[in-house]
């Protein structure tokens, strides 16, 4: 264990036996395991046979994580029963501690295999969506990319050659996006398989940092892009979701906003490389090497020889 973890697992115990124990607790009486994460740490705490989870997020994050907004779409969604019980969020540092979820396990792509395990995560992200609950902020992927953009700038960051160029290919699919969007809804926006947690009877969704109002449609693009799903996954999630096969049109807008969560997330990826981020996503050797795969995938999908019929589709919602 290197010197920067002991001292976040340290951390760690003292927020537990602080916050969750009043300090009746010494921080070296917490037995604590890690839970991973890409960008923060979360880690298993037990104290007095209770397990829980505490959140520390990660270096840079301040620099594009709104706390506010992050705070009441973790309450929000806790209420509703989508996300793990809450007990404890300090807005100033973005430290949270949450319920463990027992009996639980973390998705990855392999459990999305069982079509039960996607039904049962198109359930929750159906319940979110249609909650009319509302978020504090609006999630703009191209306002958000910009911000990315400006952040690497002041890093004299590098970025991959033609980014510029594929964004302003983009504004056309984001135009026919728009014209068939209904309203804006609550969305969790970063549904990566880590994000979720399976009890065999119900899907949790963990982590609201990037909550906002969006398009449905991007939660289940972000879901299928981070779990590599094959088109047939994507319709049994489509199905799952709207209780019927999809039309065309709707098949579309998940193959449309696929391309926008690989534009978006190849700045993110650009962003953990300039902060050092000392954990790279998934498989990747590199930060830099999960920007590029991210790019190089959103190319792909728009470069394919059905996507500009795709995108007349979507436009005009047959």
């Amino acid at each position: 264990m290197d010197v920067q973890e002991a001292e976040r697992q340290q951390r760690a115990r003292s927020i537990a036996a602080s916050v969750i124990a009043n300090g009746e607790i010494a921080p070296e009486d917490v037995a604590i395991q890690s839970l991973g994460g890409m960008t923060n740490r979360n880690y298993r705490v037990t104290l007095s046979g209770q397990s829980y989870v505490v959140r520390i997020p990660g270096e840079g994050t301040d620099e594009y994580m709104d706390r506010t907004g992050d705070e009441l779409a973790g309450r929000i969604t806790s209420d509703l029963g989508v996300n793990a019980p809450r007990l404890y969020y300090d807005l100033k540092s973005g430290v949270q501690i949450t319920k463990f979820i027992e009996n639980g396990k973390t998705m990855n792509s392999d459990l999305f295999k069982d079509p039960g395990a996607i039904a049962r995560a198109a359930k929750s992200f159906h319940k979110l969506h249609t909650s009319g609950q509302k978020f504090a902020n609006r999630f703009d992927e191209k306002v958000i990319a910009q911000e990315y953009i400006d952040i690497l700038k002041s890093k004299n960051a590098r970025v991959p050659e033609g980014y510029e160029r594929v964004q302003k290919e983009a504004d056309g699919i984001r135009e026919a996006l728009a014209a068939s969007c209904g309203e804006l809804v609550a969305c969790h926006n970063d549904p990566a398989p880590e994000n979720l947690v399976d009890t065999g009877d119900r899907m949790y969704i963990l982590d609201w940092e990037f909550g906002g109002n969006n398009d449905p449609f991007w939660d289940l693009a972000d879901l299928a892009v981070e779990t590599n799903f094959s088109e047939e996954q994507d319709r049994q999630l489509l199905e799952a979701y709207l209780g019927r096969p999809p039309k065309q049109s709707e098949y579309g807008r998940i193959v449309l906003q696929k391309s926008m969560v690989f534009l978006l997330w190849t700045l993110w990826g650009l962003l953990q490389e300039a902060n050092k981020n000392p954990r790279p996503a998934y498989h990747f050797a590199s930060y830099w090497d999960y920007a590029m795969d991210r790019f190089t995938r959103c190319q792909k999908i728009m470069n394919a020889d059905n996507f500009r019929d795709l995108v007349d589709v979507v436009r005009k919602g047959d």
